[in-house]
């Protein structure tokens, strides 16, 4: 009877033992909990494996502000408008003055000069590589922000939220802020990396757009690999979403801090622990031999 009860537990213990992969999944969580802990502010983290579809989470069902990586979810609004040709994004429209807003772009000095005449294109464009507000209050005036929640709910994100246009400080003290979390915010982008946001043709121009972006997950990865991302910045908030292009293992890492002290940024620490997780995995075999 002994004999059997023990045997029993072993198999059970047998059972619930980790991976090799589970354990080194738990020394990178425990990194970004360092982070965590003498960071003066709130974290949330998300990491998708886009190749065994495994997921790295630490606070990532948590809502976050996402200052300008709200912007991703506009611009997938504006290219599926452009399939159904509700859109061109080939036509020419003039911002003036009266267009203009503050906050980071290039828009508003030319505008300055006199009326600026521009492509869709390249005013979205121009909303994701240097995150011009100007043009991205365009956008959204031209999509709509109804619509670019209707589809977020298509989408399955409910967490979500574009709630405002840009530099809105009215209605962000009434607590009208653009939210998601870190997991829906991986997910939605590795929906562009999978060809699921919008058409394949899309995706990919979407994806080329963000590979444009220069940020801290971009300066934080090793020169070489692609990251296509969005970050995200007002004075508390700090976030930023991509894909990291990391061959043999890509994957999708989403940061979001808010509460934050000043001159604080955890994006960079953070995606230099994911990285060396998946560049781990990409050079191991399952049970960690660097064969490669």
């Amino acid at each position: 009877m002994i004999r059997l009860a023990f045997l029993l537990f072993a198999a059970a213990a047998a059972a619930h033992a980790q991976t090799a992969i589970e354990l080194l999944e738990r020394k990178t969580l425990a990194r970004i909990s360092e982070v965590d802990a003498k960071l003066d502010g709130a974290l949330g983290v998300a990491a998708i494996d886009l190749t065994s579809g495994r997921v790295l989470s630490y606070n990532a069902n948590s809502v976050f502000p996402q200052a300008s990586s709200i912007k991703i979810p506009i611009l997938i609004r504006l290219f599926r408008d452009a399939r159904a040709k509700q859109v061109n994004l080939d036509e020419k429209i003039t911002l003036t003055e009266r267009d203009m807003v503050g906050g980071s772009g290039h828009l508003r000095g030319l505008i300055q000069k006199g009326p600026l005449t521009l492509t869709v294109r390249e005013v979205a464009t121009a909303m994701m590589e240097t995150s011009d507000n100007t043009a991205t209050n365009k956008i959204i005036a031209m999509v709509q922000r109804e619509r670019v929640n209707q589809l977020l709910d298509e989408l399955g994100f409910a967490n979500t939220r574009l709630r405002r246009i840009m530099m809105d400080t009215a209605a962000a003290g009434r607590d009208e802020e653009n939210v998601s979390t870190p997991l829906e915010m991986a997910r939605l982008v590795e929906k562009i990396y999978r060809n699921e946001a919008a058409a394949p043709a899309d995706c990919a121009e979407i994806a080329g757009i963000m590979k444009k972006v220069k940020a801290e997950m971009r300066e934080a990865i090793p020169v070489g690999v692609d990251v296509a991302s969005k970050p995200g910045g007002v004075p508390g908030v700090a976030a930023e979403t991509g894909i990291v292009y990391l061959a043999n293992r890509p994957f999708v890492l989403s940061v979001m801090s808010t509460f934050l002290a000043p001159k604080t940024h955890p994006v960079g620490e953070v995606t230099r622990a994911v990285y060396s997780h998946f560049e781990r995995l990409a050079n191991s075999n399952r049970f960690g031999n660097r064969w490669r």
